[in-house]
């Protein structure tokens, strides 16, 4: 799939002309990275964002105790590092391939000449970044306000919500890192697994879940049920 066709699929740019897509596949730059490849580092020069095409990306963050805690997790058709077009700061956040990844990379100052010639592009931008910041928001709620399982429970679900016709949802990462994602460890995730598990909550096999009761999962990630 040629640049133009891959960027005519991305929820940053939809609704836009023809020729307003092909101006900024003309800025576009492949790049590929190995699973475990460094993309950017916190403090880094902020020259670009980046849009997945295959793979799967971590954003992420590591304490002064040196603790990994995901931010997020972006697959294909998802931008990340767009703070960078606007700021023209340092990159916030660690990012890094989680799995084989390709990504189209557009450089700031080539997509600033395109925003200035027309701002629909901004726009469009500022919209997606602001579905994100709500769903950053929930995130520190969870983290701050729900316990673990209900935070597991909003996980599934939302995993839930972007594959409705799917039986089975993929974890989309290990165990371990679900854990750090959902601010645990992974022998307390493990254990509410095996928890709602016995409960028919679930049923796991392995990075697949099936989800049981819907219902019940949506009262623990609201705070209704609590799991004894």
């Amino acid at each position: 799939m040629n640049p133009l066709e891959q960027i005519r699929t991305i929820p940053l740019f939809e609704g836009l002309e023809r020729d307003q897509l092909r101006n900024v596949a003309d800025i576009v730059q492949q790049r590929t990275y190995r699973r475990g490849e460094v993309i950017f580092l916190e403090g880094d020069e902020g020259n670009g964002f980046y849009i997945v095409n295959t793979g799967q990306v971590k954003i992420y963050k590591i304490s002064v105790e040196g603790k990994e805690q995901i931010l997020h997790l972006f697959g294909p058709g998802e931008s990340f590092g767009e703070v960078a077009v606007f700021t023209g700061h340092d990159f916030p956040a660690n990012a890094k391939a989680n799995a084989n990844t390709t990504c189209m990379f557009i450089p700031r100052d080539g997509f600033i000449d395109i925003i200035r010639r027309d701002p629909a592009l901004a726009l469009n931008m500022l919209a997606v970044m602001s579905i994100r910041l709500r769903k950053f928001t929930g995130l520190i709620e969870d983290l701050s306000l729900k316990e673990v399982p209900g935070r597991l429970s909003a996980y599934l679900l939302f995993l839930s919500d972007k594959s409705p016709e799917a039986e089975d949802l993929d974890l989309e990462v290990s165990k371990g890192q679900l854990a750090a994602l959902l601010g645990t460890i992974p022998e307390t995730l493990s254990r509410i697994l095996n928890r709602m598990a016995r409960l028919g909550l679930l049923k796991t096999e392995g990075a697949r879940v099936r989800i049981l009761n819907k219902s019940a999962l949506q009262k623990i990630a609201d705070g209704e049920t609590k799991m004894s």
